[in-house]
Order: structure tokens, then sequence, then C-alpha cells
């Protein structure tokens, strides 16, 4: 049986009357990219914080075995982490920060990282203040990807980015770095960009887990139909959990509904992550 990296039984965060994070329940095996999808405001960053041990929290918690809120010291020497903002010294050059990573941190791999970081146009003169944000997320990556870490946790990794740099990014990310001894957790607005990266995909809406599944799962419970005009009637009476207009016709989508009973309604297709998660927003929790 896979290891669980992390487990979650009850998480509940609260800040006075709010609730953040409200009974979150999951497990995360051990080789998986688990991408925590939410909008703004629906708890995903504190679920981040309480995994980093960063925010004290109510329930039970257990990230690579240890307790986050006692034992993070430990528990700091198996994970990297990479924020939405890199905050580097600006006043550093490439190479004394690259020097300064070596000596403080035991699992760091210089080799490694002299590798990644010749692929890019960094110099080791350069300081930090003169990178453009693209180079310094480049150089955190070279940093980060140089440690053999058990779980990488990425808050909005690429936010800011272009396209070109939010590509290589996760290429990079796939290509030099991910194995299956590790796993890696995402957080991310750009759903449609990390949908071919995910093997799970968690929602999380006012705190609350909507959908946790792999995506091989998800493939087989979601299907949406452009229903034929004359079929429409038929097709509510399977209960869609959410319906939108489509080049004039309705798109419905369905939960756990087979193929074969959908199939003469009209165009069957497998919606995108983007599309599933607008549409477990938008509905009802369930």
């Amino acid at each position: 049986m896979v290891a669980s990296i992390v487990s979650a039984k009850g998480i509940t965060k609260r800040f006075g009357k709010s609730i953040a994070v409200d009974n979150l329940r999951f497990e995360i095996p051990q080789g998986r990219i688990v991408g925590l999808i939410g909008p703004n405001g629906s708890g995903k960053t504190t679920t981040l914080k309480a995994i980093l041990g960063l925010t004290p929290f109510e329930g039970d918690l257990t990230v690579l075995g240890y307790d986050p809120r006692t034992q993070r010291d430990a528990l700091m020497q198996e994970v990297c982490f990479i924020a939405d903002v890199a905050i580097l010294p600006r006043w550093i050059r490439v190479s004394d920060l690259v020097d300064f990573v070596a000596a403080v941190h035991p699992k760091f791999d210089r080799e490694k990282a002299d590798r990644y970081l010749a692929k890019t146009k960094l110099k080791p003169t350069m300081k930090v203040k003169s990178l453009s944000k693209g180079m310094v997320v480049q150089l955190h990556l070279a940093l980060i990807m140089s440690i053999k870490a058990r779980l990488l946790v990425l808050d909005e990794p690429t936010l800011g980015l272009d396209i070109l740099y939010r590509k290589q990014f996760y290429q990079s990310l796939m290509e030099d770095y991910f194995d299956e001894e590790m796993s890696i957790i995402i957080t991310t607005h750009q759903v449609e960009e990390i949908e071919n990266v995910l093997s799970d995909a968690m929602f999380i809406r006012e705190g609350k887990l909507v959908l946790f599944e792999s995506m091989d799962r998800i493939g087989e419970r979601f299907l949406e139909v452009i229903v034929k005009p004359e079929f429409e009637d038929a097709a509510r009476e399977l209960n869609p959990i959410d319906q939108r207009t489509l080049f004039g016709k309705k798109a419905m989508l369905f939960d756990g509904v087979a193929r074969d009973a959908l199939e003469h309604l009209g165009e069957v297709h497998a919606p995108s992550l983007s599309d599933l998660f607008v549409a477990k927003m938008t509905g009802a929790l369930q």
C-alpha cells in the first residue's frame, strides 16, 4: 500500500467568527501531483499554511509522518516551497545565493543547480535586483530543483509570468525534477495550464472540499453533452449538475451518468478541468 504524504482529518481554521477552512478530510498518496484549486478566499493558502506548519489549526494533520505544529523543523528538511512571490535578497548575486543554499541545506546538489542554471540566461555575477520576474522564478526553481525533497509545495508559482515562462516552468518541473518518490501540491488560477500535469484535482470553495478525485476518475465520472434541441427535456430528466449555452445549444454536465445513456442526446465529450471547476464553483456544494 502506498503511504500517505499528507493525511488530514477534520482540519478547521477560524479567524474570529469566520471559518477559513471547514472540516477538511483528505489523503494524498506518495507520487502524486495534486492541484489545489479554488477562487480567491476559498481557503487554499490557509490549507497550505497548515500543511507547512505556518498556522495553528484544529483537527489532525500529518505531513510525511510529522505533525507540522510540533515537528516543523524536521518536516521542512523534507519539503520545498515556492510561494506566489519569490522573496530573494535583491542585493545578492546568483553565485552567492547558490553558495548560501549549498552551505545551509544538507540535501542540496550544487552540480545539479549549475546544470540547470546553464540552460538559462542567468549569469553568476548577476544581482537579483537586475533580474526580470521570469528570471527570478528560474533562479528560485533552480535552487528548489536541486534539493532532494519528498514534497514540493507550489503556491501560484507562475503568477505574473508570460505564457512562455509558464510553459517552461511546468516543462522543467516534469522533465527535470519530478519522480515517483516525491509528491507535488500546486495551487493556481491557471487551471487550464496544469490540467495535463496533474494526477489529482482538489476543488475547494468557502473552506469546504467540493471535489477530490484522480484525473482518471474525473474522466470517468463527468461527461458533457451538447444536447440536440429536441432532447433537452430528456437530458434534464437525467439531472445535469450544470448547464450552459454553447453556440446556441445547451451544454449539460453530468456526474456519474453512463456514456451510453447520453450518446443519443447529442455530442458527448469529457469536460475540461476549467469547465468542471466553474461548474463546481457556481453550483451548489455537493
